[in-house]
């Protein structure tokens, strides 16, 4: 049981860290540079350089029993085809019953981008959806730990 946080642009790092810390879990931060994780034995940062390497690095690892929190859907896509439970940086799952249209709606969006509509980017984050997350966080581990009682 380990949560990969896809770290470059994640902005609930230290939220993962403090469940994580909670539940005794193991963590792995994936990203394309080296960057500041807490001192803890089970804490590990794994520095991926290269496009879509750190995506890669999460997508081969993660399976059944793990947790992915990332914002990138074709990310999420693959660790969900790995049985990995997925939630984006605000708390939303990724299912398998959602993630086509999500696939879909991402394509539309670069293609109108590319045409040259202004589409403007995500919501900046706001208390409400760091109180969510967490809430959904806890909720996934503790799904994963009534799903693999023995931690794997």
């Amino acid at each position: 049981m380990t949560i990969y946080v896809d770290a470059d642009a994640c902005p609930v790092k230290e939220e993962v860290y403090r469940v994580a810390r909670r539940y005794g879990m193991r963590t792995v931060v994936v990203a394309n540079a080296p960057l500041r994780v807490p001192a803890d034995a089970r804490t590990e940062l794994v520095v991926c350089p290269g496009f879509g390497a750190a995506d890669d690095c999460i997508a081969e690892r993660a399976g059944p029993g793990d947790i992915v929190v990332t914002a990138d859907i074709p990310l999420a896509a693959r660790c969900l085809a790995n049985d990995a439970l997925v939630l984006d940086p605000k708390g939303q799952p990724f299912t398998e019953r959602d993630i086509g249209h999500a696939l879909g709606m991402r394509e539309l969006m670069n293609e109108l981008r590319q045409g040259g509509a202004v589409t403007g980017g995500p919501a900046p984050m706001t208390p409400k959806d760091r109180s969510r997350f967490l809430s959904k966080l806890d909720e996934a581990v503790n799904a994963v730990r009534r799903a693999f009682p023995a931690g794997g």
